[in-house]
């Protein structure tokens, strides 16, 4: 897989939008001409159930794919996947102590990390960080981000985004809003994409995320 083609979506608990989150950037990238794999390594299987629903035309990915393992075993299942698909998104379990995530951490070029903007999951991801900054000591070339995600226009929420900019890994230029447009694609088996203009605004959303993911990846 050339270039910083394997990005895996990392989260330390449930609900930080993880799968919601690869999923539209899955589908985000398909429509700018990326042959794209996602490649569910959550034991939960929402991302495989995900596209299961999805109709054939949907925007979501050209193949879906579950991963195992260690990352040996990862990398050997990749392998063939390289030669049909320009990028890998790889939705994790929502454990950093779990060995998917950790096989996920020796292969992928991007650790994409959504953080929902609250105290909780600002506590949790200082442990995230912490372990990709190991990484990055063994594999320099490992690029984490955070990402912004189900965030509200509320006092809160701004301060907990304001004290995202202490953190040692940089904050993605792209945040996704909580809207009910997420929740519905996911009902449907489609993308945001799949919504129509009533989506717009969550549509936009997916493509500040995509092109800021784009500059990370061919940069």
């Amino acid at each position: 897989m050339s270039a910083r083609r394997l990005i895996a979506l990392i989260s330390q608990k449930g609900g930080s939008g993880k799968t919601t989150v690869s999923l539209q950037l899955a589908a985000g990238l398909g429509l700018q001409g990326y042959r794209v794999a996602l490649a569910d390594l959550d034991p939960q299987e929402s991302a495989s159930r995900w596209a299961e629903l999805a109709p054939a035309d949907a925007p979501i990915a050209s193949e879906v794919l579950q991963l195992k393992g260690s990352a040996v075993d990862m990398a050997e299942a990749l392998r063939p996947v390289a030669r049909r698909v320009d990028v890998v998104v790889m939705d994790c379990p929502p454990s950093i102590e779990h060995p998917h995530t950790m096989s996920a951490l020796e292969l992928c070029d991007v650790a994409l990390v959504p953080v929902v903007p609250s105290p909780t999951d600002l506590w949790a991801t200082r442990g995230i960080e912490r372990l990709i900054l190991d990484r990055q000591r063994s594999r320099p070339a490992l690029c984490g981000v955070l990402l912004p995600n189900r965030v509200m226009r509320t006092a809160l929420a701004g301060d907990v985004l304001e004290v995202l900019q202490d953190f040692k890994l940089p904050v993605l230029d792209a945040a996704l809003s909580q809207r009910s447009a997420y929740a519905l694609s996911a009902v449907r088996g489609t993308s945001v994409y799949g919504l129509g203009r009533a989506a717009a605004a969550a549509q936009e959303e997916v493509d500040r995320l995509v092109s800021a993911v784009v500059r990370l990846i061919e940069g």
